[in-house]
């Protein structure tokens, strides 16, 4: 009996966990069985490690073969096994010391000539190895670069079989020709732009990268709007546009990413690592660093916005805008059960999936933007008589976006139709995004400040019990949200989210703690009701 083992890595979600592979040759009639839960493209794996032996140069072994993948109850799926699985049948062939085995985790799909293709997950699938303590991965040499990014491990980057069994035997390692550089990765087909290589979408669920090219001094008037949208990204609060066609809902939404502070290490490697196990990650950029930016179409399923699918559940577009924006534009026309079901993963900052072949669990800490039309024909307004549609439709249309989801949003800013003057008068220009950006880092740095020791890291993220205890405002200045909880316009949760907007306003000017022009600001982006307060952040410094 002859035996060899070595590892690889089985994800669940964006949570992996190291699998032995094992191969035993015993005398016998030839056979190849593979046993431990494989899915259906992973029995296929038997076929496809036969051929790239053998056009690898090296003998096939004639005699009874299984491999166990260990533990057997933990579901296993994709053809990222194919290495390992290879490799360990040629230890077991003593082709390769089987010693020299033991300690390395391999990560790789193998063509039938042999060649290591990509595979999705790298990074999670190598964190995870780390995490169990193994210093030595072995990976495509396309994916060399992602596995790097975890400290602490020995990354080997190989082109074919061929040279992995080399290195291992301590023999001349051949040179493999290059994937040629203009050939899309086929992972990543259809993701990239003509000239750009950047990942621009996903048919599903629409995720995008953000252009940091669009600027916020684009955006004419709106100076509510534009409030609205800088305390978004100062504090983390959800926020709800509302308005007609054409007066700047999209435009804000896409210039958000660009003002959200840059991620920090801990954050880049989670969104890289979500990218990585939904195959979005853009060519020769295996760090993600910049907040995703993320806009459905408002006919996507309730698999593509919160995950799921067939077999082992992929990241919908709640974790693909993880540490990011997700837009939903046309928010009435989703379906109303795919909007309620973002409220479980807007309170918890994660997304729980359960399927049959196993329970999945994905971050999904983003801020989201809403924007819809005030009514189908998109004119309805209080001050004019521009709109045909029944008070009934509109009814009905405002009715599609419930109570509970709206009550989670901080926000709620009506975005007016630009005037004539407005768009031609003389340097209407609002503040650019650098500007912008420049107080959303020193209102988050003074946040960070004061949540120091808490598990919080911004505004939005405070339990309103702490808020009311801790960090409450100056005496006096929630009298009149205190009245309107009373007069039944905010609720409890609404109360507790003016104050944290109270704080957020508070550090965007630099007060010690929101007084009553913060608290009245703060209310009137969650009522809409003018508070006789300055609306640009400029005013009130």
């Amino acid at each position: 009996m002859a035996f060899a083992r070595t590892c690889s890595v089985a994800l669940v979600g964006v949570e992996g966990v190291v699998v032995e592979v094992q191969a035993d040759l015993e005398p016998g009639v030839a056979a190849f069985t593979l046993v431990g839960l494989p899915d259906k493209s992973l029995t296929e794996s038997r076929d496809r490690v036969r051929a790239a032996v053998v056009n690898s140069g090296a003998a096939w072994p004639q005699k009874k073969l299984t491999v166990g993948l260990s533990p057997a109850s933990v579901p296993k799926s994709g053809s990222g096994f194919d290495l390992a699985v290879a490799a360990a049948v040629l230890g077991a062939a003593e082709r390769i010391d089987p010693r020299v085995l033991a300690d390395i985790v391999m990560i790789g799909e193998l063509g039938l000539d042999g060649r290591v293709r990509p595979v999705r997950g790298v990074l999670p699938a190598v964190l995870a190895a780390a995490g169990a303590g193994y210093e030595q991965v072995v990976v495509p040499e396309c994916a060399a670069a992602e596995a790097s990014l975890v400290p602490g491990v020995s990354v080997l980057g190989v082109r074919s079989l061929r040279q992995l069994i080399a290195i291992l035997a301590d023999e001349p390692v051949p040179d493999e020709e290059r994937d040629e550089p203009g050939r899309p990765d086929p992972l990543l087909a259809g993701l990239r732009m003509p000239g750009t290589g950047a990942a621009t979408g996903m048919h599903s669920a629409g995720a995008a990268q953000h252009d940091h090219g669009h600027d916020l001094a684009d955006v004419v008037g709106q100076t509510s709007a534009r409030t609205a949208v800088e305390v978004a990204a100062a504090g983390g609060h959800h926020l709800f546009l509302e308005g007609p066609p054409g007066a700047g809902k999209t435009m804000l939404a896409e210039r958000l990413p660009a003002i959200l502070p840059g991620l920090g290490r801990q954050e880049s490697l989670e969104v890289t690592a979500v990218h990585s196990v939904a195959g979005l990650l853009p060519p020769g950029q295996p760090l993600i660093d910049v907040a995703p930016y993320c806009a459905p179409h408002h006919s996507a399923t309730l698999q593509a916005l919160v995950g799921g699918g067939p077999g082992i559940a992929r990241p919908g577009a709640v974790s693909l805008s993880h540490r990011g924006v997700l837009f939903l534009d046309e928010t009435p026309e989703f379906s109303s059960h795919v909007l309620d079901a973002l409220r479980q993963p807007l309170e918890a900052g994660h997304v729980v999936i359960a399927r049959s072949a196993g329970v999945v669990r994905f971050p999904a800490k983003f801020l989201m933007v809403l924007a819809a039309n005030p009514c189908p024909c998109g004119r309805f307004s209080q001050r004019d008589d521009l709109c045909e549609c029944p008070p009934s439709a509109v009814r009905r249309y405002q009715a599609r976006l419930s109570g509970p989801l709206l009550d989670r949003v901080d926000l709620r800013v009506e975005v007016d139709r630009v005037t004539r003057t407005e768009l031609t008068a003389s340097g209407a220009r609002g503040e650019s995004t650098a500007t912008v950006a420049d107080r959303v880092r020193a209102a988050r740095a003074r946040a960070a400040e004061r949540l120091a020791g808490t598990p919080w890291y911004t505004n939005s993220e405070v339990p309103g019990r702490e808020l009311r205890s801790r960090w409450y405002a100056v005496p006096g200045a929630m009298d009149e949200a205190e009245r309107s909880l009373e007069r039944g316009v905010l609720t409890v949760r609404g109360l507790d989210r003016v104050l944290r907007v109270a704080w957020t306003v508070a550090d965007l000017v630099g007060h010690d703690r929101p007084g009553a022009t913060d608290v009245a600001l703060a209310l009137q982006l969650r009522t809409g009701v003018p508070r006789g307060v300055p609306m640009a952040i400029g005013a009130l410094t």
